[in-house]
């Protein structure tokens, strides 16, 4: 299946605890189906000291599924459907909502 989302894209989160919040994607796992969104779903993480490092915590992204995740269109900043056409022989993606191209 086409890539709907890509790394840089803008999106918002539809369910879980992080409901509403928006952010830009970072890393997908495309294996898992998973996400890491820049601030969102953020954990702490323990460190243990090595010799270059010293102990500590360290506040984490964590991937959250790519299903709860919407595209924010790039016209309107709202959340929206991902499409694929043909605009000069290059296969894009575009936005459903408002019909804007998001990579052309």
């Amino acid at each position: 299946m086409a890539a709907k989302l890509k790394t840089g894209d803008k999106v918002i989160v539809l369910a879980g605890n992080e409901r509403g919040r928006r952010g830009t994607i970072t890393r997908i796992d495309r294996k898992s189906g998973r996400a890491v969104v820049e601030g969102i779903n953020l954990r702490v993480r323990h460190r243990k000291p090595t010799e270059g490092n010293p102990a500590g915590r360290d506040v984490v992204a964590m991937p959250i599924a790519i299903s709860n995740l919407a595209m924010l269109d790039p016209k309107d900043d709202v959340p929206t459907r991902v499409g694929f056409r043909f605009e000069d022989g290059q296969k894009v993606r575009y936005a459903k909502k408002s019909g804007e191209t998001i990579d052309g």
